[in-house]
């Protein structure tokens, strides 16, 4: 077992190595396309997004990095008529025309025993679950925190697979928790509408903090 170990762990060195030997950077339209000329859409085209869409995007999304590869994210695919009314009362009045309109409402959530899977996806430390099974304030703030990591990695992948979205978090989270998750260990986090924009409803760019406003160097 150990020899396989060390084998993989050199194989992902050489993989490692030879894409920064490439020294790839994203190009122009691929920052347009997720960043510069991207938008939070409120509005939507009757055109349905399948479930290898959405299957595709949380695919690239789970190879987002987040700490001892906790992956506490869950997400919940709202698209149902019946589902939707059942959102629809945890929402603040402006978001629901919004999600009613939405192909997909995605509930991105967190585990709070994400720690439970962490044998598998952090073999390095056998004794990683014990660091979170009985410490309910670093399971709080671990999950929460790569599990909203995981959420934007979920947009950005949306962007790349030829798709729009619009974050939400106006809404009730002990509602849609009680509504959806309960009884689980899930906590639901904010919401992203997916699908394909109706660009009409594209408001003007919203002003960004500069570099010397948001950042320092030490």
């Amino acid at each position: 077992m150990t020899d396989k170990i060390e084998a993989a762990d050199e194989e992902a060195r050489k993989s490692a190595l030879a894409l920064q030997d490439e020294a790839l950077t994203a190009d122009p339209d691929t920052i347009r396309l997720l960043f510069t000329q991207a938008r939070t859409h409120y509005g939507w085209l009757d055109r349905g997004v399948g479930d290898d869409k959405l299957r595709e995007i949380y695919d690239i999304a789970k190879m987002g990095p987040t700490s001892m590869n906790q992956q506490p994210m869950r997400v919940l695919f709202i698209r149902s008529k019946e589902a939707k009314d059942r959102l629809e009362p945890c929402l603040m009045p402006g978001n629901r025309p919004k999600m009613r309109s939405a192909p997909v409402t995605a509930i991105v959530a967190f585990d709070l025993n994400f720690w439970e899977e962490l044998p598998t996806l952090f073999p390095p430390n056998p004794n990683a679950r014990d660091i979170f099974k009985d410490n309910a304030a670093a399971t709080r703030d671990h999950s929460f925190r790569n599990g909203t990591l995981q959420g934007a990695y979920l947009m950005l992948a949306a962007r790349a697979a030829g798709l729009d979205v619009g974050g939400m978090s106006g809404f009730d989270n002990a509602k849609v928790d009680g509504e959806f998750f309960n009884g689980t260990s899930l906590k639901s986090n904010f919401m992203i509408n997916i699908g394909y924009a109706d660009t009409s409803k594209v408001h003007r760019r919203l002003p960004r903090l500069d570099f010397e406003k948001a950042c320092q160097s030490l």
